[in-house]
């Protein structure tokens, strides 16, 4: 994949999904700026990548504070000179599994602050940038819960179609502005998430995967793979759309 001297800032890299793919592109010759609220972690996996050889640098970013995103393009613009991707990844989920009437205020802003306008937050930072630099790509984490019904879980869902939505809007607004924006959409996947949901019944697992046609949970590093190929030059004609990565559920 065509990924070598590419500056990309990945949102919630220090652990999971986030970090599977930082290091990935770590590997593939990127530029990576780890970027999480957590900044020792983020820092322990821009260490990691750069002592396999790689280039990268840690900085703490909370997306659902405005300043701090625009702090975040600030930064890596200041220290290479460019923004050529950022991975939207950071994501939370709610503490608690409950039906729609049941569902908590406290659940309900705090996953949508994350999950939909932290990327928003992201993305407008980011096209600002972009656009005065005339090219940029932009890769979205949503979920299979962004394209099919997910009970008892309102916010999350909401939050994820909304990523779904907000990636093709912009991608029509910015298509001819040699810009591009896709998502990556992830099933079930081995994360902090995944295991949340599994703690709520002793046979959640066994439950979930026989909604699974590939009969098992997807790996962070599988779903770094998708990451890495919307963030490559071999995805150059692809906007707008959503790379399902769910070993068939959604079938």
């Amino acid at each position: 994949m065509n990924l070598e001297d590419k500056v990309v800032i990945i949102t919630g890299a220090g652990s999971g999904i986030g970090a599977a793919a930082a290091k990935l592109l770590g590997e593939r010759k990127a530029t990576v700026v780890v970027s999480d609220i957590n900044l020792n972690n983020a820092e322990k996996i821009a260490e990691e990548i750069k002592k396999n050889g790689g280039k990268a640098f840690a900085i703490k970013t909370d997306v659902t504070k405005y300043e701090e995103v625009e702090e975040l393009i600030s930064q890596t613009v200041s220290k290479y000179d460019r923004v050529d991707v950022i991975v939207n990844n950071a994501g939370i989920g709610g503490k608690h599994q409950l039906k729609t009437a049941e569902h908590t205020h406290e659940d309900w802003h705090n996953v949508i602050a994350v999950n939909q306008t932290g990327v928003f937050y992201c993305m407008q930072a980011a096209l600002k940038q972009m656009t005065k630099q005339g090219h940029g790509n932009i890769v979205n984490v949503a979920s299979l819960a962004g394209l099919k019904a997910s009970g008892n879980n309102l916010s999350y869902s909401a939050s994820k179609f909304a990523v779904v939505g907000m990636t093709k809007s912009a991608a029509l607004e910015y298509g001819s502005k040699n810009i591009r924006i896709n998502a990556v959409c992830p099933g079930y996947t081995h994360s902090a998430l995944l295991d949340q949901l599994l703690s709520v019944r002793s046979d959640m697992g066994d439950l979930l995967k026989r909604m699974i046609p590939m009969k098992r949970f997807g790996e962070a590093n599988e779903i770094a793979e998708g990451i890495c190929f919307l963030a490559s030059d071999n995805s150059k004609f692809m906007t707008g759309q959503t790379l399902t990565l769910d070993g068939g559920t959604s079938l």
